[in-house]
C-alpha cells in the first residue's frame, strides 16, 4: 500500500473518530480509537532502505507503546506508563541524531512552559491528595518537555512540529481531567493527537532524506 494511501485511510479514520464519536457503538469505541495508530505504524515501519534502521525502530517501538496507551488510558495510570515509555523511545530516537542545536529561546521556552505546567497541574493533583499521581504528572510533563527538546535536534520539521503538538495534546488532556473542564476536550485532543503521531511517523521519510544530503 503506498504512502498516500495509508495517509487517506489514517485521516479518514482518524476524523471519523474524532467528528462522529457519538456514533460509535460503545464496544467499537476503542477499536476506532486505535486503528488510525495501528495504520501510522504500518506507514511508520513499512518502508526499507532509508539508511535510518535505528532511527526508524525505535519511532516504531514508541508508536506501538502510545497505541496501547490509547487502548489502556480506560486504566488511567497503565495507560499513562504505556505514554510514557512511547515517548522515552521517542527521546532516543530524537537523541541519535544531531542535526542541529536547540535554540536558547526554545530551551527558556520549554523550561517556562514545563514549570508552569507543573506547578498548575501537578499543583492540583497534589492538592487533592494524590500523591503517587502527583508525581507520576511531574514525571510525565518532564520527559513530554525532554521529547521537544531533542526532537529540535533532528532538523526535522515534522518532528519538532509532531513533538510540540503532542505537548498541546497531552497539556489540554491534563488540564481537562484535573484543572478544569474545557470546551471540545476530544476533538482538540485527539486532532493534536493524531496529527503529532502522523508527523513524528512522517520524520522517518524526512530525516532520511536529511541523511542521504549529509552523506553525499
Amino acid at each position: 500500500m503506498s504512502k498516500k494511501i495509508l495517509l487517506t485511510f489514517i485521516i479518514l479514520f482518524g476524523l471519523y473518530y474524532i467528528f462522529f464519536f457519538s456514533h460509535i457503538t460503545e464496544s467499537l469505541i476503542l477499536i476506532f480509537k486505535v486503528i488510525p495508530m495501528l495504520l501510522i505504524i504500518i506507514l511508520a515501519a513499512t518502508p526499507k532502505n532509508l539508511g535510518i534502521k535505528k532511527y526508524q525502530l525505535l519511532i516504531v517501538i514508541g508508536l506501538v507503546f502510545c497505541m496501547i496507551g490509547d487502548y489502556t488510558l480506560q486504566w488511567f495510570l497503565f495507560g499513562l506508563t504505556s505514554f510514557l515509555i512511547g515517548h522515552i523511545f521517542y527521546i532516543l530516537a530524537f537523541s541519535s541524531t544531531n542535526e542541529r542545536q536547540v535554540p536558547t529561546w526554545a530551551k527558556i521556552a520549554l523550561l517556562v512552559y514545563g514549570a508552569s505546567m507543573a506547578v498548575w497541574i501537578a499543583g492540583t493533583v497534589f492538592s487533592s491528595g494524590e500523591v503517587v499521581l502527583g508525581f507520576a504528572v511531574i514525571a510525565y510533563i518532564s520527559v513530554i518537555l525532554t521529547m521537544g527538546w531533542t526532537a529540535i535536534r533532528t532538523g526535522s520539521t515534522l518532528a519538532t512540529i509532531g513533538a510540540l503538538l503532542f505537548i498541546v495534546s497531552d497539556s489540554y488532556l491534563a488540564i481537562n481531567k484535573f484543572v478544569m473542564s474545557l470546551s471540545f476536550s476530544h476533538e482538540v485532543i485527539m486532532l493534536t493527537y493524531y496529527s503529532a503521531q502522523i508527523l513524528i511517523a512522517l520524520s522517518i521519510f524526512q530525516y532520511s532524506e536529511i541523511r542521504s544530503k549529509v552523506l553525499q
